[in-house]
């Protein structure tokens, strides 16, 4: 049992929630016991998790101080912060300095990878964002891509994909080359207006501001002037990949997204975002940022998922456990954190 009394100045109702949910979402997730009298709180259960409980409540109380409103996305925001190292310092990706605003409100990091991924963007003009789906690479870098378009600061977004089938074999699609090609592109149309209202993502497309495309299209294009996002890019062939990172022109800058573990490609291609993290060792102004389970910010269930194939894929191929085995899988055991100097992993 331990007993900690907070700061003065701190609103107790702001920190506790209505209901005291606050305190319940804590309680619930870390699996401790806590008890409030005014500003004293008792906390109970395994000394890890107590000190854990203890360090996130003593940093969202100092929020408080400060007249910030709490909201439970914060409290789950501090509680997966936290879970890789207890005392993480949580103001640098939780408050305002690293939002970036949009028509539909402020986007912010979620947690210490998001915001070294940001900060990479800012720094270098090539960022390569490698981790489990769910992970915020996609999304924020299409938020860093409007903020650019917004101050000017660039002409035009390129957002590019391959066109590769998930382990599926679609066949003849009807219509003309838009209608073929345009539902292996949804996911970005959906990102892109989960940020900008319809109605102007639309007419910023059609003058050419915002532009939507297979990743085939690039060849022979200079992309001058350009905030260019290649996502999905574990589906690009190495060929293509090379044709991709030549294509970046003046004042541009690449951002490219994908997952290691979730590859369309024929076994007989290889994946050219896994061969770049081999070939783009130590050269200055590219960053690697590596996302890891920790850092997913979709349904609860996503990163529970994400650990189960984990342990899966890290069974013998031989295990009574495993009923089928794909040697070229990669493992979802990913390097957390953003290397400055462009340094990868051995993959």
């Amino acid at each position: 049992m331990r007993k900690i009394k907070l700061r003065e100045g701190v609103d107790l109702a702001n920190l506790f929630g209505p209901h005291d949910l606050h305190l319940k979402m804590i309680e619930g997730e870390l699996q401790v016991r806590m008890a409030a009298r005014g500003d004293e709180i008792t906390l109970q259960g395994q000394p890890e998790s107590v000190l854990r409980a203890e360090h996130i409540l003593q940093e969202l109380a100092d929020w408080t101080r400060t007249y910030y409103e709490l909201k439970p996305d914060d409290i789950s925001r501090a509680i997966r912060a936290t879970e890789e190292k207890a005392d993480v310092p949580l103001k640098p990706f939780t408050f305002s300095a690293s939002a970036l605003p949009t028509k539909k409100g402020n986007i912010n990091p979620k947690t210490p990878n998001q915001q070294a991924y940001l900060e990479a963007i800012n720094q270098s003009d090539l960022v390569i964002a490698i981790g489990p789906a769910g992970t915020g690479k996609t999304y924020l870098a299409m938020a860093m891509a409007l903020a650019a378009l917004t101050h000017k600061q660039v002409s035009r977004i390129i957002l590019a994909r391959p066109a590769v089938e998930a382990g599926e074999h679609l066949g003849f699609l009807p219509g003309d080359l838009f209608a073929k090609v345009h539902p292996y592109l949804r996911p970005l149309y959906d990102a892109l207006y989960t940020m900008m209202d319809i109605e102007r993502a639309n007419r910023l497309i059609e003058r050419g501001e915002i532009e939507i495309a297979p990743l085939a299209f690039m060849r022979g294009r200079t992309l001058d002037d350009a905030f260019v996002i290649l996502d999905e890019a574990q589906n690009a062939t190495a060929e293509q990949m090379k044709m991709f990172l030549t294509r970046l022109g003046l004042n541009s800058k690449a951002i490219v997204t994908g997952d290691i573990t979730q590859i369309d490609l024929p076994d007989s291609k290889k994946s050219g975002l896994a061969q770049i993290a081999e070939i783009l060792l130590n050269i200055d102004g590219i960053q690697f940022v590596y996302f890891s389970e920790q850092d997913v910010v979709r349904h609860r269930l996503v990163k529970a998922i994400i650990k189960a194939y984990d342990r899966f894929e890290q069974q013998p191929p031989n295990s009574p456990h495993k009923t089928s085995s794909d040697p070229s899988t990669a493992s979802l055991n990913y390097r957390s954190g953003s290397n400055t100097n462009g340094q990868g992993p051995m993959l």
